[in-house]
């Protein structure tokens, strides 16, 4: 909000600027620098165990005011382990919004619509990482009973569409999970070894569904849809010869295939605390497989990450992604790009329940930032997969709302923090040290620097 009423205030002066002679080289020009303020003792005094080796970034900015509070390297270009996880979130929601799904759909050939039987039923994902087997109305189970109910009664064979990824162009992430347009979170505790494997899982428990909902499947090989092409149709002319329109009519055997039955999941808060609660990695990547536009490529899913961040605002420089995880070593972000993040969805943020006319600070001590509340929740005790995720047994008694990352040698923490005042901060502490360095000596730190500034601001 702060920085809309700035911009809105400086359009007339640049106006004016535009319209104004430009000045002549002999003219001073004055440049104003504003410095870091550095770390305060209490925070100084937090940093004093760390150990010498360990690289820092740490930066804590009042997300009211803009005021950076703390700042050591803030710009430090360095391993975020999980914490990448907050792009992979951000980018979802930019991608879906707050009210959005993910939609999977039964279809069958234009000119067997609607009929008793079918020569094929086609599979086709939408890379929702939510759809189960039969578990509610986002499931296998819910599309075979809405096809029996639109009359299906037999069906020649299944085939999957798996076309929106190419399973390929993902083989060499850390997990060594392949990623496929249609997966099941059945499959989370034991994941399929190939994306061979995971169509043949996908269509043999389609097959089950369906004979359950009383669909008859001839053949229990599960086949692969080719990719549709649109006919080119031959040219048209009128009786003098002269071009004519395109037949809007295209023949019933070259239309694209027809739904008989459609599911789609929740909203995305769901999935994403899923994720960045008990900081699951497999359930990342397939959040950002989520993101892949065509070719279904990683590049191409990181890329809209990247994209996601620049219409954010976000300061790119030192950022380099590599995963939807942050397993990989090779991904790099900065204090200042995870606060920058962390701002930005505080500024304007996506909602849990029904828009009111509030301010972000509002929603957020309301919990109805959707972004804030899908973090682990610090204090509050319980299990890994619970309200507290990995910070359940941390920093009780602050309020913090924080995504954990670790990595051999690497612990980051980041997220949001009430301090003893009330105001509401940004922060990031990113530590990269030797492999062997002690994790729990770098998180007691942490710790330290979060509680020493929560009581100081």
């Amino acid at each position: 909000m702060r920085r809309v009423l700035a911009l809105l205030l400086l359009l007339p002066t640049l106006g004016a600027l535009s319209r104004a002679q430009a000045p002549q080289p002999s003219m001073p020009v004055h440049v104003t620098l504003t410095r870091s303020p550095g770390l305060s003792a209490d925070v100084r005094r937090a940093l004093s165990d760390l150990p010498p080796d360990v690289r820092l970034g740490l930066l804590v900015r009042d997300l009211e005011t803009g005021e950076v509070l703390e700042a050591r390297d803030e710009g430090l270009s360095l391993i975020p382990a999980s914490t990448v996880k907050l792009v992979t979130a951000a980018a979802v929601l930019l991608d879906r919004g707050d009210a959005g799904w993910w939609s999977t759909e039964l279809t069958v050939p234009a000119g067997e619509q609607g009929r008793a039987r079918a020569s094929h039923l086609t599979l086709r994902g939408g890379g929702d990482p939510t759809l189960s087997t039969s578990d509610g109305p986002n499931s296998l189970r819910a599309l075979a009973k809405q096809a029996a109910a639109r009359g299906l009664r037999e069906v020649g064979s299944v085939r999957l569409d798996d076309t929106r990824l190419n399973a390929a162009a993902w083989n060499d992430l850390v997990l060594g999970v392949p990623m496929t347009a249609v997966r099941l979170t059945d499959w989370s505790a034991s994941p399929p070894a190939s994306a061979a494997q995971a169509r043949a899982w996908a269509g043999a428990a389609l097959v089950g569904e369906l004979r359950r909902a009383g669909v008859r499947v001839k053949s229990d090989v599960v086949g692969t849809s080719p990719r549709y092409i649109p006919p080119v149709l031959p040219p048209r002319r009128d009786e003098r010869g002269r071009l004519l329109p395109p037949d809007p009519l295209i023949p019933v055997n070259q239309r694209p295939e027809q739904a008989v039955a459609s599911v789609h999941s929740a909203r995305p808060f769901r999935a994403l605390a899923d994720v960045l609660r008990p900081s699951d990695n497999l359930r990342s990547e397939e959040l950002l497989a989520s993101l892949a536009t065509p070719p279904g490529t990683r590049t191409r899913a990181l890329g809209v990450e990247r994209a996601a961040l620049r219409r954010l605002g976000v300061d790119l420089t030192g950022v380099q992604l590599a995963d939807g995880s942050g397993l990989s070593r090779d991904n790099r972000l900065t204090a200042r790009t995870l606060v920058d993040l962390l701002d930005r969805l505080y500024d304007v943020p996506y909602l849990r329940g029904e828009a009111r006319a509030e301010l972000p600070g509002q929603t957020y001590r309301a919990r109805r930032n959707a972004f804030a509340e899908a973090l682990p929740q610090a204090g509050v005790g319980g299990e890994v997969t619970g309200r507290g995720g990995t910070l359940a047994w941390r920093l009780k008694g602050v309020d913090v709302r924080a995504k954990t990352g670790t990595l051999p040698g690497v612990s980051a923490l980041a997220g949001y923090m009430t301090a003893e005042s009330g105001r509401v901060l940004g922060f990031a502490l990113l530590m990269n040290g030797p492999r062997e360095t002690p994790i729990l000596t770098l998180r007691a730190v942490q710790d330290e620097v979060v509680e020493a500034v929560a009581g100081r601001y």
